[in-house]
């Protein structure tokens, strides 16, 4: 029972296959089940048309809509789940609290794609920024964003390295930011959330887990219950890619079992590779 929980339909303005096509590739992946998760940038929303991340009053009801009708259409073949990325909540609560309300959803991973009044780590140059400086800011955001109550997994902690080492060629030391992480496991750990494994960083210049094995079994060691599993697929041809790879980061960091949410409720799955 193999699970991908973080993927991206056309309805995210930087992917490109249809909700249809990500079912399909999921059942050929013969996965069990497939949650959307497109994205919706709370500070962004209020832009409307003007976004450059496309309108989100329009993307993301028509995404909750598109997984609705794959749901049905897959039934028996593959369990379809309505999810959203939510990026950045604690920066815009009015954003974040507009983008709950566009429908029901059973999955909300809460993340951090750029800090505020900055560009989305993507698109820095990291040859001019003071990277400890930077991370110190990102991880005090992850910790105000774990205490946000409206979501049920904390996508890619590791996030910005992704992009540190592409455009710089060096790893940072994030022992300098272990008390941090640990206070952000804390938090997601007493608030009863899960930490996702993001499998992309595999295929990346990172050439890891986000976070790696090292973070996890932290989390395992801080009291962590529940992870969950995602590919963060923006195409068809991403999808289930990894996942055998991220269970068994999960199991050899001392989980036996890992999460998907539906109506936000975790169905604990075991580990079973």
């Amino acid at each position: 029972m193999i699970c991908d929980s973080h993927t991206h339909s056309d309805n995210s303005f930087d992917a490109k296959s249809s909700v249809e096509e990500m079912c399909r590739a999921a059942i050929s992946q013969d996965l069990y089940a497939l949650t959307i998760t497109d994205h919706c940038e709370a500070p962004f929303i209020r832009f409307g048309a003007d976004c450059e991340f496309g309108c989100f009053d329009e993307l993301i009801p028509k995404s909750l809509e598109d997984t609705t009708r794959a749901a049905e259409q897959f039934s028996g073949k593959l369990k379809v789940l309505r999810g959203l990325e939510l990026g950045e909540p604690v920066q815009d609560s009015d954003g974040a609290e507009r983008a709950l309300s566009y429908g029901e959803y059973d999955f909300i991973l809460a993340s951090v794609h750029g800090l505020k009044n900055m560009l989305d780590f993507y698109y820095l140059d990291y040859t001019h920024i003071d990277i400890d400086d930077l991370l110190k800011k990102y991880f005090t955001e992850l910790c105000e964003t774990a205490e946000y109550p409206h979501f049920d997994s904390l996508a890619h902690l590791t996030y910005p390295l992704r992009y540190i080492i592409l455009r710089s060629g060096r790893m940072p030391d994030l022992s300098k930011h272990s008390d941090m992480i640990d206070e952000i496991f804390k938090i997601l750990i007493k608030n009863n959330k899960a930490l996702e494994i993001n499998v992309s960083g595999l295929f990346k210049e990172l050439k890891t887990t986000m976070p790696d094995i090292s973070f996890v079994r932290r989390f395992k060691e801080l009291g962590g219950k529940y992870i969950t599993l995602g590919t963060d697929a923006h195409s068809a041809d991403a999808v289930g890619k990894g996942l055998v790879q991220g269970l068994a980061v999960a199991k050899e960091a001392g989980f036996t079992h890992y999460a998907l949410y539906e109506n936000h409720i975790p169905q604990l799955i075991p580990i079973d590779i």
